[in-house]
């Protein structure tokens, strides 16, 4: 099957409802996640059909343990962890593995139900409906270019905040460009052609991120690179 064929069927599904994250169309992103092997799935522009390198995605990890650079993450961090956008629940699991209470949040049903099947605090929905002890959660985790959910920065920043302790930290995984900041809508496609819906996304690299977090009120505690992945830990203003 084509990506400009899966594009139609694409421009079908946005009629009747605004996907989420690899949801609608073919659904590559389910059907990796379902077969735990490889995959690689790449965020194309839906209008413009491009790529970047950045946007290639290899399912297994987020199927897979933390690796070395999300521990060094989560030894940073303090719980309770509220794991934005988790999948399958990488970050909870080593998260638990830590001693630190964490649950995650995902909208993707086969996520949560992978998630769920190997034990771990999961639940499915929205960041933007209500949550779990909203107001109690010391960290906010967005990892894995999950700043982006929903197409809005500023909105997932300003939700994250109404989410946090009086004492707590969004920690945010950012493009690595600093100067990076691009919204569009984005289309998953596997390499065998077939693609989810168009999503609303977002990526935004260091310098673009501070000055939203700044609009919010919001400052940079931390800001670091390791295994060529940019973090930044950001926290309310005193």
């Amino acid at each position: 099957m084509s990506i400009a064929a899966n594009t139609n069927d694409m421009a079908n599904d946005m009629a009747e409802s605004d996907a989420t994250f690899g949801a609608g169309g073919s659904e590559p992103y389910a059907t990796a996640l379902r077969r735990n092997e490889s995959a690689v799935l790449h965020l194309h522009d839906d209008l413009e059909g491009t790529v970047s390198a950045s946007s290639t995605m290899d399912v297994a990890k987020w199927n897979a343990d933390a690796d070395a650079a999300d521990l060094t993450l989560l030894r940073s961090v303090t719980g309770p962890v509220l794991d934005i956008g988790c999948g399958p629940g990488r970050m909870v699991r080593a998260a638990r593995s830590l001693g630190i209470e964490a649950l995650g949040i995902d909208v993707s049903p086969t996520a949560v139900s992978i998630a769920i099947d190997a034990g771990l605090a999961v639940i499915q929905g929205s960041i933007f409906d209500p949550m779990p002890s909203e107001g109690q959660w010391q960290t906010a985790l967005l990892v894995d270019g999950n700043i982006g959910i929903g197409g809005d920065v500023s909105a997932m920043l300003q939700r994250c905040t109404e989410l946090l302790s009086p004492t707590g930290e969004i920690v945010v995984e950012l493009h690595a460009d600093p100067e990076h900041d691009r919204t569009y809508r984005g289309m998953l496609v596997g390499t065998d052609g077939t693609a989810s819906a168009s999503f609303p996304w977002a990526e935004i690299g260091l310098e673009r991120l501070l000055e939203r977090a700044a609009a919010l009120g919001l400052v940079s505690r931390q800001s670091w690179l390791v295994a060529g992945r940019s973090f930044v830990r950001l926290a309310p203003a005193a």
